[in-house]
């Protein structure tokens, strides 16, 4: 007797490969810095900047996001986005002048990343799981490790034999060529009748508020909980210490102490392959240990794995360095799962999509800060190391107050709308 395969994974499948088409912009960025640089006179400040609002906008467009694909349905934002990271991303080979960089990479890319960020994944894990939700969170999580190791030294070769106009075509080909398949497979939430993986109907949650006000009253019920300040601030914190600081510097970083860039960028797509196995694994754990606990460990040893960064990057690949960078990859984002599921403990399923939006943003300010203080700190220092030890510190701090959301929480039923 054949096994049919539930329409989740079907969903799960093409959710995964839309997240790896956003992911495989934001992993060639720190590729691109140098030949953008050499070739219009820029300084890596105005670049650096120009990362930092795409990671802003990127960040504070989530939880509106949330709001759009409610109101409109998951599909049509999702496929819209698509075409903003294809059209931003094209539109910077005939670029000239610095704004156009501003608007293509910060306002045309950053709309289209932040409307299938994390946040949509959260939401297609809550329409269609039950069962298996905190893995399959995971997988989207690792997603985004996915698209930088499938890219990033492809595309890094490519911009040092072809230039670098070139390797950025071709990640816009990449999310025009997704448009059609998205548009085939997904589906916003079973339909009627139909059950999500593991449960039944009556699983399917509501739908979260469909206005901008209606999100920024449950906004205003979240942060007069101290649960929200503790996830949006340790989140703050892996953004600053993952997007903001070691994928947006890491391969300028290595440059600066002579290592190739091809190198610099296997070594990044490294981290993607173990962040992949770490971020499941993290899944895999949060639907059976106290996430809470997860992310005091998590933080607390990326903050050690920082303070030894400045002391093992160098010209070649030593030992120490590949310690870091297994150990960092596989701690790369596994906060994701467990800062998910305590969005949904203490807000309830209905509206955890809408909560980690706005958790989520804070993820992304606290990484365009950070893409920003690197890169001044590089061109006015002459060097990243009062960034490593900032991020360390911080890492350490998240860690400890993290210990804070071990408290009670709210029934998974419960619901912002009482």
């Amino acid at each position: 007797m054949s096994m049919r395969i539930h329409r989740a994974w079907l969903v799960a499948g093409v959710t995964m490969l839309t997240l790896i088409a956003a992911s495989a912009f934001r992993s060639t960025t720190s590729v691109l810095y140098m030949p953008i640089e050499m070739e219009f006179g820029w300084t890596r400040s105005l670049t650096s900047s120009a990362v930092a609002l795409n990671i802003l906008v990127y960040g504070l467009t989530a939880p509106f996001a949330a709001v759009f694909m409610a109101r409109f349905g998951v599909k049509r934002v999702a496929l819209s986005a698509l075409g903003l990271i294809a059209a931003g991303t094209l539109l910077t080979t005939v670029m000239h002048q610095a704004w156009e960089l501003y608007a293509d990479w910060g306002i045309l890319v950053g709309i289209g990343t932040g409307c299938i960020a994390l946040v949509f994944g959260a939401q297609v894990a809550s329409n269609w799981f039950v069962k298996r939700r905190g893995l399959v969170t995971g997988i989207f999580s690792a997603s985004y490790a996915t698209g930088q190791l499938l890219f990033l030294p492809a595309i890094t070769q490519i911009a040092n034999d072809q230039g670098w106009r070139t390797a950025t075509a071709i990640v816009a080909a990449f999310c025009l060529g997704l448009i059609p398949v998205f548009a085939l497979v997904f589906k916003d939430a079973p339909s009627q009748g139909q059950a999500p993986y593991g449960g039944t109907t009556q699983d399917i949650p509501a739908k979260p508020p469909v206005t901008v006000k209606a999100n920024v009253e449950a906004m205003k019920y979240a942060i007069s909980r101290p649960a929200f300040w503790a996830l949006a601030l340790t989140f703050f914190v892996c953004g600053w210490s993952t997007n903001g600081l070691i994928a947006a510097h890491f391969i300028p970083a290595a440059h600066d102490h002579g290592m190739p860039t091809t190198l610099a960028a296997g070594l990044l797509a490294t981290v993607g392959i173990f962040d992949f196995i770490g971020t499941i694994a993290s899944g895999w754990l949060t639907d059976r240990f106290d996430p809470a606990w997860l992310l005091v460990v998590y933080y607390g040893l990326r903050g050690l794995a920082l303070f030894t960064f400045p002391f093992v990057i160098g010209p070649t690949v030593e030992p120490p360095m590949i310690f870091f960078i297994v150990f960092y990859g596989l701690d790369w984002i596994a906060t994701v799962p467990p800062t998910v599921e305590l969005c949904r403990r203490h807000f309830g399923v209905a509206n955890s999509g809408l909560i980690y939006g706005w958790v989520f943003a804070s993820h992304m300010v606290g990484a365009a800060i950070a893409s920003a203080f690197a890169g001044w700190i590089r061109q006015f220092q002459g060097d990243y190391f009062i960034a490593w030890i900032v991020a360390g510190v911080l890492c350490l701090g998240a860690a400890a107050y993290s210990t804070s959301l071990r408290k009670p929480v709210l029934n998974s039923t419960s619901s912002l709308n009482r």
